[in-house]
């Protein structure tokens, strides 16, 4: 590290005075400045730990997408191994799509069901509703102009 910067982890002039600053300032730039001056010499090692880290887990996405077969299919070198595994995996993708087809049949009878459902109750309100609208027949006898009753209907 360049021990002639003027901003150093270290005890100098400039680094106290930023503090002092910071803390005038607010309160929080002060605090951080304190951890720089007291921990700053291992902001290295600490920056070099995440990127190593880092690197770890994202090495397999970038693997992953170099390799035009997919996730898991590179060689091994072993190629017995290879082979078996080939084998296994075109067996399960073969078992994925026979599920991914068994599904689509269950979402396609379950879609009809509702349908039906659907239907059987929409005929039902109907049905409800016609009977509600409909014209009530009356028990009484029409009456003739007179105000007695008589089996025939007079115009009005």
């Amino acid at each position: 590290m360049n021990t002639t910067a003027l901003i150093r982890p270290a005890w100098t002039p400039a680094t106290i005075a930023l503090m002092v600053i910071g803390f005038m300032v607010f309160w929080p730039l002060g605090l951080a400045m304190l951890a720089y001056i007291i921990w700053g010499d291992r902001l290295e090692g600490f920056k070099k730990d995440v990127n190593r880290a880092t690197d770890g887990i994202f090495a397999g996405c970038r693997r992953g997408a170099d390799k035009a077969q997919g996730w898991g299919r590179t060689r091994t070198g072993n190629v017995a191994f290879d082979d078996w595994r080939e084998k296994e995996l075109s067996r399960l993708d073969e078992e994925r799509r026979k599920l991914d087809e068994m599904l689509s049949e269950f979402d396609d009878y379950a879609r009809e069901l509702r349908r039906a459902k659907d239907q059987e109750e929409f005929d039902r309100f109907m049905a409800n509703r016609n009977r509600s609208t409909a014209p009530a027949t009356t028990a009484s006898t029409p009456k003739k102009r007179g105000g007695k009753p008589d089996d025939t209907l007079l115009d009005d």
